[in-house]
């Protein structure tokens, strides 16, 4: 995005739109041999399963939380204890940059499709709770499992 904005920016007159601008970021890009945006790796149950049993304490549950930085969303997994509150980095799903939002269409959220499927199956397989406040839609500030407001 803030190659976009400097490009658009460098025009005082006859400034491109922002479709042409991401044009020119992606050729840019590809002219450097660099992708633009490299997805994480797919989610395993079974890894993230022996990820949980390698943890100090049992979870009380798996949350799917949205978080996002320069590039955009994604979905972070957690193993959660309500008492103390802790939270146990798990896995992210990032399947897109915020680039998506300048689509003909809204913008899709694998991320969270997939964090969805693969947390419940991995909290099914432990018996503990799933939850994912915001699956819709990215929310940095939804309410979190031990919050109970879900």
């Amino acid at each position: 995005m803030f190659a976009v904005r400097a490009i658009r920016n460098a025009f005082d007159a006859d400034r491109p739109g922002i479709y042409e601008a991401m044009d020119i970021v992606v050729g840019r890009y590809e002219a450097i041999g660099r992708p633009l945006f490299t997805p994480t790796e797919p989610l395993d149950v079974g890894t993230l399963f022996a990820a949980v049993q390698a943890l100090p304490v049992r979870p009380d549950a798996v949350e799917a939380v949205w978080d996002g930085d320069t590039d955009g969303w994604f979905v972070v997994l957690f193993a959660v204890t309500k008492d103390p509150q802790r939270e146990f980095f798990l896995a992210q799903s990032r399947r897109g940059t915020d680039l998506r939002f300048f689509n003909e269409r809204t913008p899709a959220w694998p991320e969270a499709e997939e964090a969805d499927t693969v947390g419940r199956a991995l909290a099914e397989r432990l018996g503990v709770p799933f939850s994912f406040a915001s699956p819709q839609t990215p929310d940095g500030d939804a309410p979190r499992w031990w919050d109970g407001r879900w």
